[in-house]
C-alpha cells in the first residue's frame, strides 16, 4: 500500500519521525520533522520508487506539509487499479 510506502521512508530517513511518531495532520516543517532538504528526498522517493511524476509547481506546503497531505498527493498523482490495465492478460 502506497500509505505505508511513504510512512517506511519517512521513519526511516528522518529521526524526528521515529522520535515523534507520524500523526496524520500534523505540520511537518513546522515541527521540524522534515526540513526544506527532507521535502527534496521524499520528491526523489516518490518520483523513483514509486514512479510518480511530480512538476515543480506541485512542491508546495499543500502538497507536502503533512503526511495526510502527501498521501492525498499520491492518490491523485495515482491512476485507480482497474485503469492500470490487467496484467494477466
Amino acid at each position: 500500500m502506497i500509505e505505508d510506502q511513504i510512512r517506511e521512508f519517512v521513519l526511516v530517513h528522518f529521526p524526528s519521525a521515529r522520535r515523534n511518531g507520524i500523526r496524520p495532520e500534523e505540520k511537518w516543517l513546522e515541527n521540524g520533522t522534515l526540513d526544506s532538504l527532507g521535502i527534496l528526498d521524499l520528491v526523489h522517493f516518490l518520483e523513483q520508487e514509486l514512479a510518480i511524476p511530480i512538476s515543480d509547481e506541485e512542491l508546495v506546503p499543500e502538497n507536502f506539509g503533512s503526511f495526510a497531505a502527501v498521501v492525498e498527493f499520491v492518490r491523485h498523482k495515482t491512476p485507480p487499479r482497474e485503469s492500470r490495465g490487467n496484467p494477466c492478460s
